[in-house]
């Protein structure tokens, strides 16, 4: 068994040689080991877990630290940091090694593969606009490649918002490159317009703590992106959806209170009612096989 788990790493380091060779790619050295880990515990996961749960459990705890891709002196590129996690990294990280696990695969290649695909516009790398800064735009982007799908609530527990994305070339100060490039914040101001315009529906905050018979079509391991009233944005926050044992919807996130990923204590609604901004939520589901 040892030997198998040891021969797996050797072959997927080598392979990270030829990525990095071959591709825009940062990483260290502990993220790279922590993913082919991570890989290998994956491919012996219990089958009754949703990978994007048991994958978000092997990363509790792991400080939680805002903006880990915003680096404001280097060329648009695949980062990779499992050593600190915001909220959107650790949805995508999650996703990134489910999707790798669920098509059979424990290499790293196909973890970098599957996490470009998700983080950047159709998957491809072409500068700073090209990445999904807004959830919005992970979802839409995500739908088209068939990553994810979102879950569309039924219209009695849910609300309308038509998308008018405009937060980061109105708040240019926020971001390290827009700051100090304006040409980098005009093509932002053109992504955004193309990302905006349409409607989508989201569950209200006052049903968000409904039980399991309403909210029933909300599964363990659901993404969960909280919309929020913010001018200019649509989601201020996301995490995985877990029913706890009370029978209410919880959220597992890379907390910016408990400054750590983390299972919520306080159920969703609990939570929210502390978030004056948040109005509601949209499910989102990972596409795995």
């Amino acid at each position: 068994m040892k030997y198998n788990i040891l021969l797996s790493i050797v072959c997927c380091l080598l392979s990270m040689l030829c990525v990095q060779a071959q591709s825009n790619v940062s990483y260290a050295k502990e993220d790279s080991l922590r993913v082919v880990e991570l890989l290998e515990l994956g491919s012996k996961a219990p089958s009754n877990e949703p990978f994007t749960l048991f994958y978000a459990n092997q990363l509790m705890n792991r400080p939680y630290v805002a903006h880990t891709l915003e680096i404001k002196d280097k060329e648009e590129h695949l980062a990779i940091n499992l050593q600190s996690l915001d909220c959107t990294t650790l949805v995508e990280n999650v996703c990134a090694l489910a999707l790798t696990t669920s098509h059979g695969s424990k290499k790293w290649k196909d973890y970098l593969s599957w996490l470009q695909k998700l983080r950047y516009d159709n998957g491809k790398i072409d500068g700073y606009k090209s990445r999904n800064h807004y959830f919005s735009q992970w979802i839409q982007s995500g739908t088209k490649l068939g990553l994810v799908k979102e879950i569309v609530p039924p219209t009695n527990i849910s609300v309308p918002m038509k998308l008018s994305l405009t937060y980061m070339s109105e708040h240019p100060d926020s971001y390290p490159l827009l700051k100090v490039n304006m040409e980098e914040r005009k093509l932002i101001a053109e992504m955004e317009k193309r990302a905006s315009g349409a409607t989508i529906r989201y569950i209200s905050k006052e049903r968000v703590g409904d039980c399991k018979k309403v909210l029933g079509f909300i599964k363990d391991g659901d993404i969960l992106a909280l919309t929020t009233n913010k001018k200019g944005l649509d989601v201020s926050h996301v995490g995985l959806a877990v029913w706890g044992k009370d029978g209410k919807l919880h959220l597992l996130n890379a907390s910016s209170i408990h400054k750590k990923v983390i299972l919520e204590p306080m159920t969703l609604f609990e939570y929210m009612q502390k978030h004056p901004s948040q109005t509601g939520i949209r499910v989102i589901r990972l596409q795995t096989k």
